[in-house]
């Protein structure tokens, strides 16, 4: 059942057999020649900067409040009600559907995060009811995304570097603690504390900055255009750097050379956070290696080119969770069916189809793919915003700091899945 996946790293790590040395080569050799094309090559005045000429409704949709109200109420009801086995529904709905799955549901219906969560939800009637529907203060905008981004890396260590990732105990202190924060800082602030400190919200609002759905879900829009309407505000490159670091220590902590190790508990933190930082700082030199801008402006470079990363994290996070979330989701799915664990079979006798695993040629290069078009649209995302940016005479100059970093990110990443 879930037990195989959950035991070790909470999602599991990356299970699937390492892509072929061929099929790194070719995907690093492509993300290079690219990466170069698109620097010497392409378009020289900026494409798709600006204000987009269709917005997001500030007004949320009730009935998928009423949805996510339910969905949620199911999800603990078996995490809390169920077994205290790895079994336990609610452990895979959080793993695998909650954390992984929310990344297609963003690229393929926008932010639709904003009308299921059910903390938006219960702040909106406690609000009314209180007479404070924007809360009692005001969000503190020096705060940014540092509480989301808090909340993010405690989750990923919950996942990846804690004692017990697949203890049901263990997830059910977390979710409370969440929930107690989520709910108080909505109380607190408003609904600007999920625009800026759930870390799931942020997560998703984040990541449907590159869905062609605008989130009413009726018009379209070119997915590179609603990238550049992310918000910059503190803690944006701590954000991305976190969702890219973790992912890679995923990979590096699934390889032999790791696995070899004794470590601990601390150590694995240690180094979780350790990927995280390098990844972000990293960010913030090659964004900042560039002449030409005053000592101000070079300061707010990192913030104003940190989309570019969202590419990379979705990409390398396809590319590492895919089979998880096609193949293990379905044991989680069926789990879900049975929430208190009492043997409940509601669509018969449940059977997992484990396609992609069976195909290893065809996963590799889906991999490989996932990966170098991350790449290339984050090289693309970085060119289009550098030529606003940047003075025209250290255009070509000042992003090559930020390319080398990105040919660095796409090797790095495909070295990790090639090496687990």
């Amino acid at each position: 059942m879930i037990a195989a996946g959950l035991q070790a790293h909470g999602v599991g790590g990356s299970t699937d057999l390492p892509i072929p040395f061929l099929y790194a080569m070719v995907g690093a050799s492509w993300a290079l020649t690219i990466s170069f094309a698109v620097l010497a090559l392409a378009w020289k005045e900026p494409r798709f900067q600006g204000a987009l000429t269709v917005t997001d409704r500030p007004r949320r949709r009730p009935w998928l409040a009423v949805v996510g109200l339910a969905l949620t109420a199911w999800v603990l009801t078996a995490l809390y009600a169920g077994p205290s086995g790895s079994d336990n529904g609610g452990l895979g709905a959080i793993y695998i559907f909650v954390w992984v799955g929310l990344v297609p549901l963003a690229l393929l219906a926008g932010h639709v995060w904003r009308d299921l969560s059910p903390w938006r939800t219960i702040q909106s009637v406690l609000g009314r009811l209180t007479g404070r529907p924007d809360g009692f203060w005001t969000y503190p905008e020096r705060l940014g995304y540092w509480p989301a981004v808090a909340g993010l890396f405690a989750f990923v260590w919950l996942e990846l570097a804690s004692p017990d990732p697949g203890s049901v105990d263990a997830v059910r202190t977390w979710v409370a603690i969440y929930i107690a924060v989520t709910l108080a800082g909505g109380l607190a602030f408003g609904q600007r504390w999920y625009d800026r400190a759930d870390p799931f919200d942020v997560y998703s609002a984040i990541i449907a900055r590159l869905s062609p759905v605008v989130r009413d879900g009726r018009q379209s829009r070119n997915p590179l255009r609603g990238l550049t309407t992310t918000p910059v505000a503190p803690g944006l490159v701590a954000l991305l750097a976190v969702l890219l670091g973790s992912t890679a220590y995923d990979s590096f902590s699934a390889s032999e050379f790791w696995q070899g190790k004794t470590l601990a508990d601390w150590q694995n933190a240690l180094t979780l956070l350790g990927f995280c930082i390098i990844v972000g700082v990293l960010f913030v030199v090659a964004a900042r290696a560039t002449g030409g801008v005053s000592g101000r402006d070079r300061a707010l470079l990192p913030g104003r080119l940190a989309h570019s990363l969202v590419p990379i994290v979705v990409g390398y996070i396809f590319a590492h969770y895919l089979t998880y979330l096609l193949e293990k989701g379905q044991v989680a799915f069926f789990a879900l069916l049975d929430p208190l664990g009492r043997g409940w079979q509601p669509l018969g006798d449940p059977t997992t189809s484990y396609f992609l695993s069976e195909h290893t040629s065809l996963l590799a290069g889906l991999k490989v793919t996932f990966v170098v078009v991350g790449h290339v649209l984050a090289v693309v995302a970085a060119h289009d915003r550098a030529l606003e940016l940047l003075p025209k005479g250290h255009r070509l100059s000042g992003q090559l700091g930020m390319l080398v970093l990105m040919v660095a990110y796409t090797f790095t990443g495909l070295f990790l899945l090639f090496s687990v």
